[in-house]
């Protein structure tokens, strides 16, 4: 074969290397998971709901004012006050910006680094870290939780994308400078400001302050001022923050060279509870009225409400003054309660629980006690409007004999036929029996209880058990406090003019809407003015010459009324069991000086031992601790300053003078001026003693059947007696023997 026809030999085929193989195959299934991954990426974004925002984060502090616009208090969950991105400089928002997030306006809202972080922490199994962008922080915040989960971290960046998508950057912004915690118990920047530099305003803020708050917020224990040892790590950062400012064109190089040389002077407010001091009962009472118009727990502590009270910051420490040092030597276990009202207002403008919220929250303002014969000048108004005659005489003399029951004066005193003036000038008690048991008729008590709770004194279980029984007049059983007789008191001043006694003149929401003013409380005509101006001419003439002298002292034209209740004290009611009630009215358990003003109502009540049911006669020199001592005092001390800066003013005398004349000695002069008041002392022990928690109620339906003087007389028929709940409950093995009634 020649050598032409012979076929030119195929080329050698080379073998495709297998790496090559194995790499395309990996770029097509990297290509397809690209594919996949990002498919994913948008179903599971389209699927995402930007949930409920977290109701916490929407809460605001409510603050608490005195009456002139003051803050007293506030009430929250969390410290915080929103304010608008307008209202925050942009220094203050390009300091946050550099510490947190410098890409914030430009971002989509993640960030691809701390994504990638995150899942090298994830496949490392390790703890997921920061580096999240403030819209990723924000989210985290209001619309899901703390918690470092793969599933929350995931959850995060698609809410956070779709938000940074929907929602525009400055809302979001706004948001997460209202929300972020910033230690000492700040959230919001507002909080912020007050809490290291007492500087709530935003747009006072200096950069120094500014770039100091963005350095905390990152991580506030790591960063916590008051610790030496973080001061090298808050420096550095800090300096970091002023440096991001300065890229950011906020400051110059040279402003950034001055601020880092040293932290801005932290000014941290000083740390009071909210309820320490007398202060805390005016809180608590605030908090109660709240509640009871309406607003639940959530409404009061994250509203953001402001609410502007009664309560006159001035008058207010005045009151603390007399009742911390107007008082005996003997302190111990000596308990005063002090509220003062104005008259035609409803408004409590100072009240004085006890020194010490926090210490105890037994407001002995507000818990209800025996008002003894303060009770009376109901009796008078109840006789009023009965159509009394005030010529008409009333029995003087001791005992009278009420439903078979033999009832005492104090120190069983004989006075003669008196008429009403005199007989609540010297309240006597025999005239007042005679008065509403035997000269109203048989429901001359409802008429009694009718008239106390037109004035003001609220209805209770006790008092309408008073309708049905003789003693009611004297005020045996728990049936009011200071804060209700100052308000009742101060009706009659009002010329009869009654209004619900409150401690909230106005509530605004968080978007400056008043939701409240006390101006559309209703006020009830309880007495024709003719009445009230009769009552006030009568409790004048007991400043004037008889048990309430003392108050000629304020120097101005004063109403008022002395009161005392007597029975056997918690320390001695064993003793009293042992020797069969032998001891049955010799103690002294209240002792009241409710005193008024044409525009001023103030009452003032003593009590002792821990449950206000010990004995107030070891705490004065007095025969008895009588409402016209120590009680009026106190009264004074508070009263002088609280009045200084006012004009007298003049009670409107009432039209008919008839039978308001200086009232005629009585036909037979006692021995002595009275100056106690009846006991009204059971013949033995109660069948059952409280022994729970303070109920300012009693627990039984009380017979109120007095029947003798407080001192040194015993009673001419004991009746038996209920027991009484007093304020801190009492001791099961300790019964109770009260009295009632008292000058």
């Amino acid at each position: 074969m020649s050598e032409a026809r012979r076929k030119a030999a195929p080329p050698r085929r080379h073998k495709r290397h297998w790496a090559l193989r194995v790499l395309g195959w990996l770029l097509a299934l990297g290509f397809l998971g690209i594919i996949a991954g990002t498919a994913a990426f948008f179903i599971i974004y389209q699927q995402t709901e930007i949930p409920d925002v977290n109701k916490e984060f929407e809460a605001n502090t409510s603050t608490v004012t005195w009456s002139n616009g003051n803050t007293m208090g506030t009430f929250y969950e969390q410290n915080r006050t929103s304010v608008p991105l307008r209202q925050i400089p942009k220094r203050v928002q390009d300091a946050v910006l550099a510490a947190e997030d410098r890409t914030f306006w430009t971002n989509p809202g993640i960030s691809p680094q701390g994504m990638a972080r995150a899942a090298f922490n994830i496949a490392r199994g390790e703890q997921l870290q920061g580096g999240s962008t403030i819209t990723q922080q924000y989210v985290k915040i209001m619309y899901l939780n703390q918690n470092r989960t793969a599933s929350r971290k995931f959850k995060e960046l698609f809410i956070a994308t779709k938000l940074s998508r929907q929602q525009d950057k400055s809302k979001t912004l706004e948001g997460y400078l209202n929300t972020i915690y910033f230690g000492e118990g700040a959230y919001g920047i507002s909080a912020a400001g007050q809490a290291y530099f007492k500087q709530p305003d935003p747009a006072k803020l200096t950069v120094q302050q500014a770039a100091f708050l963005a350095t905390v917020l990152n991580n506030p224990t790591l960063f916590d001022v008051d610790k030496k040892s973080n001061h090298q790590r808050i420096i550095e950062r800090y300096r970091y923050v002023l440096d991001g400012m300065r890229l950011s064109g906020t400051i110059t190089e040279a402003q950034e060279t001055q601020y880092a040389k040293a932290l801005p002077k932290i000014d941290k407010p000083q740390k009071n509870n909210k309820y320490k001091g007398p202060s805390g009962f005016l809180l608590d009472m605030v908090k109660k009225e709240l509640l009871r118009r309406g607003y639940s727990e959530n409404d009061i502590t994250g509203g953001g409400f402001k609410v502007v009270t009664t309560f006159d910051k001035d008058l207010q420490l005045k009151m603390v003054a007399a009742a911390e040092t107007r008082v005996p030597n003997k302190k111990d276990n000596l308990h005063i309660g002090m509220a003062s009202v104005r008259p035609g207002t409803g408004q409590l403008v100072a009240m004085y629980g006890g020194p010490d919220y926090l210490k105890s929250q037994l407001n002995w303002a507000t818990s209800k006690a025996r008002p003894g014969s303060s009770f009376k000048p109901f009796a008078v108004a109840a006789a009023l409007k009965d159509g009394w005659d005030l010529n008409d005489e009333l029995q003087g003399d001791s005992p009278i004999r009420i439903q078979g029951q033999e009832l005492n004066n104090e120190f069983n005193h004989d006075y003669g036929p008196v008429k009403l003036k005199y007989a609540t000038q010297e309240s006597i008690n025999t005239a007042f029996y005679d008065l509403i048991d035997n000269k109203l008729g048989d429901d001359g008590p409802e008429k009694l209880v009718n008239a106390a709770e037109a004035a003001g004194i609220p209805k209770t279980t006790a008092l309408e058990n008073g309708r049905n029984n003789p003693s009611t007049v004297l005020g045996p059983d728990p049936y009011a406090s200071p804060v209700d007789m100052a308000n009742a008191y101060a009706t009659f001043a009002a010329d009869g003019k009654q209004v619900e006694l409150h401690t909230i003149k106005t509530i605004t929401d968080h978007n400056g809407k008043v939701v409240f003013s006390d101006s559309s409380l209703k006020k009830n005509d309880a007495f024709d003015p003719e009445i009230a101006r009769t009552v006030n001419n009568i409790l004048e003439n007991v400043v004037d010459k008889g048990t309430g002298e003392g108050a000629q002292a304020l120097k101005r034209p004063v109403a008022g009324k002395t009161g005392t209740a007597g029975g056997v004290a918690v320390e001695h009611r064993a003793a009293d069991k042992k020797c069969d009630g032998c001891k049955a009215g010799t103690d002294t358990l209240t002792s009241w000086w409710t005193g008024y003003t044409p525009n001023m109502s103030t009452s003032v009540l003593y009590r002792a031992g821990k449950t206000g049911e010990g004995d107030l006669d070891p705490y004065s020199k007095d025969e008895a601790f009588f409402g016209g001592n120590w009680p009026l005092k106190t009264w004074l001390a508070f009263m002088k300053p609280a009045l200084a800066a006012q004009d007298p003013t003049e009670f409107v005398e009432p039209q008919d003078d008839d039978g308001l004349e200086d009232p005629a000695p009585p036909t037979k002069t006692p021995t002595s001026t009275p100056t106690s008041t009846p006991t009204n002392t059971p013949s033995g022990p109660p069948t059952n003693t409280p022994s729970g928690p303070p109920t300012n109620t009693p627990s039984g339906p009380p017979t109120n059947t007095p029947s003798g003087p407080t001192k040194p007389t015993k009673p001419t028929k004991p009746p038996g007696w209920p027991t009484i709940t007093p304020p801190g409950g009492g001791d099961p093995s300790e019964p109770e023997n009260p009295g009632g009634g008292g000058q």
